[in-house]
């Protein structure tokens, strides 16, 4: 009687464990979405593009080139023995420490950018993946301008930019 009772027991276990939710790209999506919406939540539209739009707006021209220059405040923050330099050209931004630490160590392995390095700071305190880091602007820009025939990775920003340290 025992015995029979275990194995109605464990095959009721075995079926509600094989029919609960699981997780799925789907789900993913959906989730993503609603917190996009609420990150929208007391604005505009039309206020929302205008944000967007100055926030990927070309700030400078060198040598012919539009790039977009953001000047800001920014440490380190994965290796204390990477030297940042004072222009960075930014291919990725994350808001967790081990998503850019991943990011850049796929740099640095996969497109051979052994000069990649992650900074934090800015108004937004993310951590900002940095392609490399010049010494000059002009440098930074030519990089920017050819930046799609170096690295076989997929860059994360849409339009890649230039952090000038403060």
């Amino acid at each position: 009687m025992k015995k029979t009772l275990y194995i109605v027991l464990l095959a009721i276990i075995a079926s509600l464990t094989m029919t609960s939710c699981h997780s799925s790209e789907k789900n993913y999506r959906e989730a993503y979405e609603k917190a996009m919406e609420r990150r929208k939540t007391g604005i505009g539209a039309e206020t929302y593009a205008k944000i967007e739009a100055e926030r990927q707006r070309y700030t400078h021209v060198i040598n012919g080139d539009s790039v977009r220059m953001v000047y800001m405040n920014a440490n380190v923050a994965i290796d204390s023995t990477d030297v940042p330099k004072p222009y960075n050209v930014i291919v990725a931004t994350f808001t967790q420490r081990i998503n850019a630490k991943s990011y850049r160590d796929r740099l640095r392995e996969e497109c051979g950018f052994a000069g990649s390095y992650v900074l934090f700071g800015g108004p937004d305190k993310l951590y900002y993946v940095v392609l490399e880091g010049y010494d000059d602007r002009e440098s930074a820009a030519a990089m920017l301008r050819d930046l799609d025939k170096k690295v076989a990775m997929k860059i994360l920003e849409p339009l890649p930019w230039i952090l000038c340290k403060l």
